[in-house]
């Protein structure tokens, strides 16, 4: 599962849900930006960066990097990166290391040189770095929608598949804006077309009801705007340059290549060329 781009969409759809994930109330996130930063030196970017409102010097900075395989020098990366991210930017906010791993067994350990990091001197210090396991985080009375999408990616096949629906009813009671709504149900789907890697494409709408979501007026505004640029910049070339412009609408890898009649692998593949702009673009024929 390609879990960097759907972490990425999740914390940039509810900053609040960093603060959730650390045990924090969820209140913490407003104002803040989820962005991703380029290290230039190291030609990569972070999982994502959450910025506080510009000109609050107060509130912290949180790096985050999610893991879902196990690597030894996951440490020396991740914290060697912000302290050239800190360098090369020269913020003026203290910050966090928010390390998010799909379960403990992912976890390689923090190097003793790093160990500090986990506590300050003193009690009440705020840690520099912060451990969150997905399969250890207990269901809150009330839990979130946001932190309800984070436990599904770890959840088991028939766990996940009943609270996929849970969850998109959930979106659909909660969410008043039309786009958000479109975009989160979109994005609990895009999570189980990973998860439900036996399943056909036709079958995970049936089951999802992603028939209902074409029917929206909203998607299909969506659908009729990019077919619409897809006929004046031919058929399958202009349909994916159509890609970058659709997701900055907030449209999940599955709404985009439902709406353009695309394969989700040509979707995909579009992105990552896009997070990997040095390389070669691959044939799309």
């Amino acid at each position: 599962m390609r879990t960097d781009t759907i972490f990425y969409q999740l914390f940039q759809t509810f900053p609040s849900l960093v603060f959730e994930l650390m045990g924090e109330a969820g209140e913490k996130g407003q104002g803040y930006e989820f962005t991703s930063r380029e290290i230039k030196e190291l030609s990569r970017r972070f999982d994502g960066v959450l910025l506080p409102p510009e000109g609050d010097n107060e509130r912290l900075i949180y790096f985050l990097e999610v893991q879902f395989q196990k690597k030894d020098d996951f440490y020396w990366r991740f914290l060697g990166e912000i302290f050239v991210y800190l360098g090369q930017y020269q913020p003026l906010q203290d910050f966090q290391a928010v390390a998010i791993f799909a379960s403990r067994s992912c976890d390689p350990g923090v190097p003793r040189q790093y160990q500090r990091f986990l506590k300050g001197d003193c009690p009440e210090e705020t840690p520099l770095l912060v451990q969150v396991y997905l399969d250890e985080l207990e269901d809150p009375p009330t839990p979130s929608l946001g932190l309800g999408m984070v436990t599904l990616v770890v959840e088991e096949r028939q766990t996940a598949i009943d609270k996929a629906h849970q969850l998109i009813q959930q979106a659909k009671q909660q969410l008043v804006d039309e786009g958000l709504k479109q975009k989160v149900v979109g994005l609990i789907e895009t999570i189980m077309v990973y998860k439900l890697t036996d399943l056909t494409t036709q079958e995970i709408e049936a089951m999802f009801g992603l028939d209902e979501l074409k029917q929206t007026r909203y998607f299909q505004e969506v659908a009729a705007k990019a077919e619409e640029k897809g006929k004046l910049k031919g058929k399958v070339e202009g349909k994916l340059e159509s890609v970058p412009n659709l997701l900055e609408m907030g449209l999940t890898v599955q709404q985009i290549a439902l709406a353009l009649q695309l394969d989700i692998e040509q979707v995909r593949q579009v992105i990552q060329d896009l997070s990997n702009p040095d390389k070669p673009p691959q044939s799309q024929s």
